[in-house]
Formats: C-alpha cells, sequence, structure tokens
C-alpha cells in the first residue's frame, strides 16, 4: 500500500468515526444499523469503530436495547476546551441574568465558529414564558441569518467580512433571510449605525431577535449577546428602552472584559 492510499485510508476512518458521533448527538440513541448507515459503512466496520469508542468511554451500548448513545466524555473534553473562554462566560452571565429577569425572553450567547462562518451558542437563558423560541447550547446558525452572527460581524474589519462572505453559501431558513452579500453589507451598515443587529424571521418564522457585539480589552468581537422573542410579544412601542437596555449590558460585559470604549464606541451604550 503506498503512503498516499495509507493517509486516505486514515482520513476515511476520521470521518466515518465523526459521522458516528454526530449522528449520536442528532438522534441521542441509534442501533448499529441505523449508525452504519448514517456513516456509510458496513456494520462490520461501525461495529469495530463502537467498540472502539466504548472502550475509550466516549460511547456506551444499552444492552437491553442494544442501542448506543455518547456518554459525558465528550461533553467534558468540550466543556474542558472553553476554559480559556471562562473570563468571557462570566462578564456575559452577569449580564444575561439581569437581562433575563428584566424581560423574561430568551438570551442568548454566541461566539463566532471560524471553521464555516457560523455562530456557535455558548451559553443561554430560557425564556420564562411557555411559548418561546429555545435555543440548544453548541447549536451553529449561519452568520448571516441571526442577529448574533450580524453583531459578530459588523465592528470587524471590512477585508475581514469581505473574506468571510465569499465563504457563505448565504443558505435561506426562513421567509425573511438575507440571501446576497449586499444585503448583508447593508445590514452590517445598519448595525454599526444603530450600536445593535436585528433579525426579523430571518432564521426562524415567527421570530425577532435583538443582538449586541461584546468586545475583549484590545477592542475585537469576541461574542454577541441576543434577546429572542415570538412576533407575537415583541412591541414596538417598548422597542427603544429595550434596546438602550440592551446595549448598556453589552457594553457593561464588553468593559469588565478590559474594554475602554472611545468617543467613537460610545453610541454603543449612548442615550
Amino acid at each position: 500500500m503506498t503512503n498516499t492510499e495509507h493517509k486516505s485510508d486514515n482520513v476515511a476512518a476520521v470521518l466515518k468515526v465523526f459521522a458516528v458521533l454526530e449522528s449520536l448527538v442528532d438522534d441521542r440513541r441509534a442501533s448499529l444499523a441505523e449508525l452504519a448507515s448514517r456513516a456509510m459503512t458496513s456494520k462490520a466496520t461501525a461495529h469495530r469503530l463502537l467498540n472502539t469508542m466504548v472502550d475509550l468511554g466516549y460511547v456506551e451500548r444499552d444492552e437491553d436495547t442494544d442501542r448506543y448513545a455518547l456518554t459525558l466524555k465528550l461533553f467534558s473534553l468540550g466543556a474542558r476546551s472553553i476554559q480559556d473562554r471562562s473570563d468571557l462566560l462570566w462578564a456575559a452571565d452577569h449580564v444575561m441574568a439581569k437581562l433575563s429577569r428584566l424581560t423574561g425572553e430568551s438570551i442568548n450567547l454566541g461566539i463566532l465558529d471560524n471553521i464555516d462562518e457560523r455562530v456557535v451558542y455558548t451559553h443561554k437563558y430560557d425564556s420564562h414564558y411557555s411559548l418561546s423560541m429555545q435555543s440548544v447550547l453548541g447549536k451553529r446558525n449561519p452568520l448571516h441569518s441571526t442577529s448574533l452572527g450580524k453583531a459578530l460581524l459588523a465592528w470587524r474589519d471590512p477585508s475581514e467580512i469581505e473574506d468571510r462572505m465569499s465563504r457563505m453559501a448565504f443558505e435561506v431558513s426562513a421567509p425573511n433571510t438575507i440571501r446576497t452579500p449586499d444585503q448583508l453589507r447593508e445590514s452590517l451598515r445598519r448595525a454599526r449605525e444603530l450600536g445593535y443587529a436585528e433579525e426579523i424571521e430571518e432564521s426562524e418564522a415567527g421570530v425577532r431577535c435583538l443582538a449586541v457585539p461584546i468586545f475583549d480589552h484590545l477592542g475585537r468581537t469576541i461574542a454577541a449577546m441576543s434577546i429572542a422573542f415570538p412576533l407575537f410579544r415583541f412591541s414596538e412601542e417598548k422597542k427603544p428602552a429595550l434596546v438602550q437596555t440592551l446595549k448598556d449590558l453589552g457594553l457593561e460585559a464588553s468593559m469588565s472584559l478590559g474594554f475602554t470604549p472611545n468617543i467613537r464606541d460610545r453610541k454603543l451604550g449612548s442615550r
């Protein structure tokens, strides 16, 4: 076997492992046949992969149902990987708790996933209402269709924005999803002008979101915080006060991370 063929086999094996892991994330529990199908491999190969993952402690098998599920070991790896963001999580949690108490709506924190231009939901406060938008930690949504994504992008360097847009597929997921680079540029320009980003049925039908950036001590956007409403519960009359509160709390989180706003940036928290 040539070195190239060996590398190809290794890559194929890695792809199958991650296909199995992602299937278990999506389905919670699955049979050998289901996992083999999702990984597009034979049952024998899937069985070998699963046995290895069981031995390593990442997967468990229910002997009664013969179905497989992830253990918490993978979660532990993910939690350890964001330890360097502990200051961000502390600062964000402080203001997200305030916003949750004031509004009762869903509050979300998102960071950039540099792999495929998406926002990753890393922290949340669920709505106090029974009918609400429910986010999932670890969920990854496109930057162009979310208020979080737009808040993360809007204050980036123009050349970086253009580079990221060149890799976007602009997939459509709701009635008002942004479909072109020009539409996104205008939305980002407006976000910078107003100090916050907004989406109205762009990511999910019936949902409206507002988001603000969170800056680090160097003035870089390292996260964004949003509030999500069902359309029927959003009040245009109360929007100015709500936006100001959101901006004030976003600035509070940024300043707790060492951010010092200059005159130009004070609009993020101006009244």
